[in-house]
């Protein structure tokens, strides 16, 4: 061991990390596997040999110094280390300039660089300046994180801002095989030649090539990108190529604009063989307290059917996909959502994607989009909001005859304000918590929504609400193991209602209605267990009494058979089942109550086994001294004895679930309600199942469907996938899947034929096959169809 010199030695061991940096960005933005943060801990945490910062330690079987020519020479299993990285080669040579930054330094035979995050350089030869501000590396490969190879005839630094790899290749693949021959790759990239050019922020290639399977898939003569190590680049983006019966061939080139250290805008025109161009656009911009995330797009054209044919006049068609939220405090948040479009059918023409997604607090049902803005103010003990909103809706029935199924826009109210708070004091009361509650709401509605008023343009009902509530639970539990819960709740509404209709339509004025409304009671549970050789069970009888009385109704008119419409602005969505059967009202919202004496009851058992596998049963109904004609007949909730509720989930094996709920008449036990799924994920493979029907769903039709799916494994390497979604009222299917994979650790391939029954307007059913190649480190797939 010798010290040799300590400026030549770090030299040649930094000049390893320069060559590496050649090969950071100078691929692909996935073969980076560090950052700055992980690179500074890995270094503290793998320096263990005891040198201090910028200490080297240097071992070699023979060091030899000539001053007269100014030559050191380091022979024989060479060994640098130096603040967390190790440098090893046959041999390492310092030829000293006359003048600084004249020098050389060369390390030759099996160099390695061991760097702080456990990836390794290899090279036959590294050549360097001695202010390391041009090199070479021939002979050049490394193993980066995430099982990442590259290898490069040469490696060059020409100055501090442009690097290249020549004749180089890229695959995180595997390339040996299990006995220790050559393998080759799943897919890999090479080029001629790569180009980091730090001062421009871009990478350049010439004649890269990827193939699969060693054959070559895709052909680039040139083409750039944004430089992976650098923060924030303006650049091209990965273009995405599809096709379909409705637009053609389609290309869309996404283009990255930086706008500043805080802002950025992507433009993506989308070019159309058989319709006019779409242009998209996402703006983005972070403030100190918060961010702004804007999507956009716009096209001139006409109307076109599922198989591309236009009709109608051209005119401008956008849409917008905005939100921000802002967070000044710790406690206050505010935000908004901007969602519309001009063409219901946009998105589908188009196939834009993540339209249908929560941007804010406030959600709309499928295929709609609700614009809000809002306020929100949260501590431990209480919470105040208040917001605004309005809903676009975009669904079609598909019969063009008649636009009766469609949404109509003025049938939706405009909501706001809404307001909403609660508030939990730190003390108990009478031994138990006590929650205030108040909400006030404001709806406006521009037509009526009734079919029968929908060609006369009726206006709608407007309503006006202001509540407040006091909530009050206790829990004693006795030392048998009976738990008891009273609680006392107590309300009161204020409502205004305007622009009332008679069954006729005529004019019915306004209605002010105040209203006090409680409810007392008790739940009563004794869960008792039982151990057994692996197993235990649990049964619970549980009970719930609670009386309230009668409560005024918001009557909002009359049906032609003389019976009165309540006012239901948010109750619509409503189901009896095992979630609601305990509610002390189980209406959801606000303007329906549930008034009277009732008796809620279940009994629910419980098996649960040493390894894991686990399974339940609740059976439980609701029992009421009078029928409330309150609640829809299709509810089961009217009569004197509801309809029975069934719940059950199990775990029979490792990696295989089912469940099951069901509402069953009071009488019959004829099932007017029932869902069932099951899930498996094994070795071989993964797949669900999910069945649904209802005697009447939520627009009064009954439904009955089944949705499945799941992947079968055929191999290490090839499998089968399917899907299926079917109408089995209309006794058709919706959508069919069938597709062959193949899948390694670094490759997924997947070749699908797609039948689309579905019609959406005058976009009717579809074939597809389709093609998805998926690169791991390359992000999303790349799709061909």
């Amino acid at each position: 061991m010798s010290p040799g010199r300590p400026s030549a030695a770090k030299r040649a061991l930094l000049a390893g990390a320069a060559i590496a940096a050649v090969l950071g960005g100078a691929l692909e933005a996935n073969a980076q596997a560090r950052t700055d943060g992980g690179s500074r801990a890995n270094a503290a945490a793998v320096n263990r040999d005891g040198l201090q910062p910028d200490e080297l330690y240097l071992e070699a079987d023979e060091i030899i110094r000539d001053d007269k020519s100014l030559v050191t020479t380091a022979k024989g299993s060479v060994e640098i280390r130096y603040n967390g990285r190790t440098l090893r080669a046959d041999n390492l040579i310092y030829e000293e300039g006359e003048t600084d930054g004249q020098g050389v330094i060369r390390a030759r035979g099996n160099v390695q660089i061991i760097n702080t995050d456990g990836s390794v350089e290899f090279a036959d030869e590294f050549v360097l300046d001695d202010d390391m501000r041009t090199g070479v590396a021939l002979g050049f490969s490394a193993r980066l994180q995430e099982n990442i190879k590259i290898a490069a005839a040469s490696a060059v630094r020409r100055n501090e801002t442009v690097q290249e790899l020549n004749r180089a290749i890229y695959t995180p693949c595997e390339i040996c095989a299990a006995d220790g021959t050559p393998k080759t790759p799943s897919w890999s990239i090479s080029a001629d030649r790569v180009v980091q050019d730090k001062a421009r922020r871009l990478v350049y290639y010439r004649n890269a090539r990827v193939r699969v399977f060693g054959a070559p898939l895709l052909y680039l003569p040139v083409f750039w990108h944004a430089d992976p190590q650098s923060p924030r680049a303006s650049g091209f983006l990965t273009p995405n190529i599809s096709a379909s019966d409705r637009r053609g061939l389609s290309y869309e080139q996404p283009y990255y604009w930086v706008l500043g250290p805080s802002a950025d805008l992507t433009i993506s025109p989308q070019i159309n063989s058989s319709v006019n161009p779409l242009l998209n656009g996402r703006l983005r911009k972070r403030f100190y307290t918060g961010e702004v995330d804007l999507r956009f797009g716009y096209t001139h054209e006409q109307d076109f059917d599922g198989r591309g044919d236009r009709f109608g006049p051209s005119t401008n068609r956008s849409y917008i996909l905005g939100r921000g939220s802002f967070q000044p405090n710790e406690k206050w948040r505010w935000g908004f959502t901007a969602e519309r479009t001009s063409d219901d059918l946009i998105f589908d023409k188009y196939q834009v994607g993540d339209v249908f997604e929560s941007r804010g607090p406030y959600v709309a049902d499928d295929r709609r989009l609700i614009s809000q803005v809002y306020a929100i103010r949260q501590d431990r003990r209480s919470y105040a909001s208040v917001a605004a909103m309005s809903i676009q809706g975009l669904r079609r029935d598909g019969d063009e005859t008649t636009s009766i199924g469609d949404d109509n826009d003025r049938t939706f109210p405009v909501i706001g304000p809404l307001v909403e708070s609660h508030f939990e004091p730190a003390s108990s009361v009478l031994g138990g918590r006590v929650r205030f509650h108040g909400s006030a709401v404001v709806l406006t509605r521009e037509q009526s929504p009734q079919p029968e008023f929908l060609a006369q343009r009726l206006p709608g009902v407007d309503s006006r609400r202001i509540t407040g509530e006091v909530d009050w639970r206790r829990t004693f539990t006795a030392r048998s193991g009976v738990r008891i819960d009273p609680f006392v709740n107590l309300r009161a509404d204020a409502y205004a209602v305007s622009d009332l209709i008679t069954a006729t339509g005529a004019d019915a004025g306004s209605r002010n209605l105040a209203r006090p409304l409680a409810v007392a009671g008790a739940t009563v549970s004794y869960p008792v267990f039982r151990r057994l050789k692996e197993s235990t069970v649990v049964l619970e009888p549980i009970v719930q009494a609670a009386i309230s009385p009668d409560a005024k109704q918001v009557v909002i008119g009359r049906d032609s058979a003389g019976e009165p419409i309540y006012l239901n602005e948010d109750s619509v969505a409503f189901e009896f089942d095992e979630t609601t059967l305990f509610r002390t009202n189980k209406f959801p919202g606000f303007d329906l109550y549930e008034d009277g004496a009732r008796v809620n009851v279940a009994g629910r058992a419980s098996v649960l086994w040493d390894d894991g596998r686990r399974a339940s049963l609740l059976v439980g109904r609701s029992f009421r001294a009078e029928e409330n004609n309150v609640f829809r007949a299709r509810s089961g909730l009217r009569q004197k004895a509801s309809d029975w509720v069934v719940a059950a989930d199990a775990q029979p094996l490792r990696g295989v679930s089912l469940f099951t709920r069901a509402r069953l008449d009071s009488e019959t036990l004829g099932i007017h309600r029932l869902e069932a799924g099951a899930n498996v994920a094994r070795r071989w493979g993964s797949g669900f199942v999910r069945y649904l029907t209802d005697d009447f769903d939520i627009n009064a039709r009954p439904r009955e469907n089944l949705d499945v799916g799941g992947e079968l494994y055929l191999g290490r390497n090839w499998g089968v996938s399917t899907y299926g979604n079917r109408d089995l009222s209309q006794d058709a299917w919706v959508i069919r899947d069938m597709g062959v994979f193949y899948r390694d650790d670094c490759l997924r391939v997947d070749v699908i034929y797609r039948q689309e029954d579905t019609v959406i307007g005058r976009l009717g059913p579809r074939q597809s096959v389709s093609v998805r190649l998926t690169l791991a480190t390359l992000g999303g797939p790349i799709y061909g169809r």
